[in-house]
């Protein structure tokens, strides 16, 4: 039975939760909720494309690159559990539940991704010291602020979207995250063909670096105060109702710990296969740059003007991949049924596998258009299949907890990624583009893996 579609609180009828369930949302309502996704991943994109070359070009051993990407998913390990379990329990009259967390994180990322560009730009000095830690503290701040401002917009689809609409709403999510890094990631490239200079003294990141993050900035900020002003989240009695909670009963004080030993079958199962996925992940915003430069420039420099461009290509090379996202969830992710999930998120990722090994071997700045198009097939896939299948095996009491709980599928393959790292680039000889080989095999892994998870949605099986 579907109910009168609804876009805020003061439209929602006095129903019992066994006869309606979640309602049917307007477009408009799912539109506020994921439009502002497109400047939380502006950040989120400069920081993966670009994170990589500011560390190289302010003077950064590349041998030890893995160890400032640690620092990122260590801050999202932290922060988004707890953003999950005290956003559950928050309730404001006139922001909700989960609007006042990115009331908060906008504004702070907006400052630090001002900050991040110009940590060789105070005199600290090539590979200093100073130079590094400042760079490596702003990292770690922008994550956390970004973290801020992302689980919410993930916990507000959780919370208000009913299972027909729940594709269709994390596709629109993850196409405008690509548009916002279609933008983020392409400024670079079209400032420098306008002139801007994209070479800096030794040491300093180039100017055209230093725009794209002071615009992605004040998107972030807009596009924020937007969803904020536009998304109206369901009372608690209301929230009850729709999910079938009932208020009558104490709800017992549950630690995060109680919460894991507790997690549905599916939540482990589909950490696995995020497990291998975000492996791969990080050492694509690792080595590209790097890869790219040696393979078609044949420079490691960072301060030769070939490094530099080839950081410009990788940021139209995730642009495409962004755009290869987009249509992707348009035509095909958003029309996904729920019992052909598993089989799309299989084929996602080996597509991206595919992408990653084709790397190693293009020389052709050109030819490499075609691995990243598959990339993005495989990065709209990983940032919306996995959390249908946990979604819809969720009661949507303590929803926001199990969503930051499962962000650690995220953070922590990453960590380990980077750890890996000390052992596995000196095996490849220290050559970036062999990296891509290590993360194609961890995503074809990741694609046998999904074969583990049981979905709700499955056929049973015929004996």
């Amino acid at each position: 039975m579907n109910a009168k579609p609804v876009s805020n609180a003061s439209d929602v009828p006095d129903v019992k939760p066994e006869e309606h369930g979640l309602p049917t949302l307007k477009l408009s309502t799912i539109f506020a909720m994921t439009f502002g996704f497109f400047g939380v991943n502006m950040a989120f994109s400069l920081q993966s494309s670009q994170l990589g070359r500011i560390f190289q070009t302010i003077g950064t051993d590349p041998n030890k690159l893995g160890f400032f990407f640690i620092l990122p998913p260590l801050a999202g390990m932290v922060i988004q559990p707890l953003i999950g379990k005290y956003s559950d329990k928050t309730w404001s009259k006139r922001f909700g539940r989960r609007m006042p967390y990115l009331l908060i994180g906008a504004p702070v990322a907006a400052i630090v991704l001002i900050l991040l560009p110009n940590a060789g730009s105070f005199g600290f000095g090539y590979g200093s010291a100073a130079a590094l830690t400042f760079a490596a503290i702003a990292t770690l701040f922008m994550d956390l602020s970004s973290n801020v401002c992302m689980q919410p917009f993930k916990m507000v689809i959780g919370d208000m979207v009913n299972e027909d609409q729940k594709d269709l709403a994390w596709s629109w999510q993850q196409s405008f995250s690509n548009l916002g890094g279609v933008l983020a990631t392409l400024v670079p490239f079209v400032l420098a063909f306008m002139g801007v200079a994209n070479v800096a003294p030794k040491g300093e990141v180039p100017t055209t670096v230093k725009i794209a993050f002071y615009l992605a900035a004040a998107v972030l900020l807009i596009t924020s105060l937007y969803t904020i002003s536009q998304v109206h989240e369901y009372d608690p009695k209301t929230y009850a109702d729709y999910h079938g909670i009932d208020t009558t009963k104490a709800q017992p004080k549950t630690s995060l710990w109680e919460l894991l030993k507790k997690a549905p079958k599916v939540f482990w199962e589909v950490s696995v296969v995020q497990f291998f996925t975000w492996f791969a992940i990080l050492y694509l915003w690792t080595y590209s740059t790097g890869a790219i430069s040696i393979n078609v420039w044949h420079t490691s420099n960072a301060s030769s003007a070939g490094y530099q461009a080839a950081g410009n290509w990788y940021g139209v090379l995730t642009c495409i991949q962004s755009i290869a996202s987009v249509v992707w969830g348009m035509l095909v992710q958003a029309r996904t049924k729920p019992e052909h999930r598993k089989f799309w998120y299989q084929f996602g990722l080996v597509a991206g596998a595919i992408g990653y090994i084709s790397i190693f071997f293009i020389h052709d700045k050109y030819l490499l258009i075609l691995p990243f198009c598959l990339i993005g097939i495989t990065y709209i896939t990983m940032n919306t299949q996995p959390f249908s299948l946990l979604t819809e095996a969720l009661n949507g009491e303590n929803e926001g907890s199990y969503l930051g709980l499962f962000n650690c599928s995220i953070c922590l393959p990453q960590i380990v990624a980077s750890i890996a790292s000390f052992w596995l680039f000196p095996m490849v000889h220290n050559f970036m583009p062999a990296m891509f080989i290590i993360g194609g095999i961890s995503l074809l892994l990741a694609a046998v893996s999904v074969r583990i998870v049981h979905s709700k949605f499955d056929k049973p099986a015929t004996h």
